[in-house]
């Protein structure tokens, strides 16, 4: 018993090391891409019942107050915000949205998220795909409204120094999408997630103790080990904090941008638009950074309005 136990621990072991390695890639073949690019589209993507169980749990487990509502266009958009811990902001925007005002966002994630077939199923069933430029693509064709967070992997486990600021790299592919398919962009901030749980050592300090003892496998990704951390009461599950989420005014992109993107070919033309698409992310970025700002603001006034079990749950 003893030997069949260590052996499954070992295997435990070896997958979580494969699901977590630089080399997993689940799209890694144009059969694969096309597969889930079909499924993805199959989905009825967060309109079933399950979907709708979980926005009422997380709707009543983080009560959310949104702003400026009234900025979001009409049209299929491009949503893009800050990234929290576990990328739990899922469960505050999405829901926020599905039943304000009715749009079902998808939500483009981390490729290891996908990697184990069950969970990359029931992912997908809840209106989520690989974040893949293509798998995008096909999503924007059809005029679905898309969820995504610059920051990515990075961002979700990011340091606690760090909480409510973006950590977007040199990333610049959702402006490239947006402005190739015409789509909007709408900057969002949000606050709450961050503060789901206390910190207890950064990620980046726990790699480095594993690194100095010799216990961190080469091939292993950095950006998804999470930090230690503690939500409600000490223990896993997650503060109830009441979450802010406010959206700023839409980016749109100038024809004469788009032509220029469209026409792409010489190397000081590839220049040119690296420059535009920069000035775009800049300029979401600020805008960002701006509702995060009121966010923080408008929640510190709110304190005292928190009732005595919910502050007693956010210890």
């Amino acid at each position: 018993m003893a030997a069949l136990k260590a052996k499954l621990c070992r295997e435990d072991t070896i997958a979580l090391w494969d699901l977590l390695s630089r080399d997993n890639d689940p799209l890694a073949s144009e059969e694969a891409l096309r597969d889930h690019i079909n499924r993805v589209l199959g989905s009825r993507g967060g309109r079933d019942t399950v979907s709708k169980v979980v926005d009422a749990i997380a709707r009543r487990w983080f009560p959310t107050t949104s702003f400026n509502l009234d900025r979001v266009p009409s049209e299929p958009c491009l949503f893009i915000g800050n990234h929290a811990l576990f990328g739990l902001d899922g469960f505050v925007v999405i829901p926020a949205l599905r039943v304000e005002m009715n749009r079902n966002l998808r939500p483009m994630g981390d490729k290891f998220l996908f990697s184990e077939p069950e969970i990359s199923k029931r992912l997908i069933a809840l209106g989520a795909a690989i974040g893949h430029p293509e798998v995008a693509r096909a999503l924007m064709q059809r005029g679905e409204d898309l969820l995504v967070f610059p920051g990515g992997a990075h961002e979700a486990v990011k340091a606690q120094k760090d909480r409510y600021q973006l950590q977007w790299k040199e990333r610049l592919g959702f402006v490239r999408l947006a402005l190739e398919a015409n789509y909007p962009i709408v900057p969002f901030g949000l606050v709450g997630p961050d503060d789901f749980y206390s910190y207890l050592l950064d990620s980046e300090d726990l790699v480095h103790w594993l690194e100095r003892v010799g216990l961190w496998p080469d091939k292993l990704r950095k950006d998804v080990v999470p930090p230690l951390l503690r939500g409600m009461l000490g223990g896993p599950v997650p503060r109830p904090q009441p979450c802010f989420l406010s959206f700023a005014e839409p980016v749109y992109f100038s024809e004469a941008d788009r032509k220029a993107v469209r026409s792409r070919g010489d190397a000081g033309a590839d220049k040119r638009v690296e420059q535009t698409l920069r000035s775009y992310r800049r300029e979401v970025a600020l805008r960002i950074e701006t509702e995060i700002e009121l966010m923080l603001e408008i929640r510190e006034e709110r304190r005292s309005q928190l009732g005595f079990l919910r502050k007693l749950a956010t210890l």
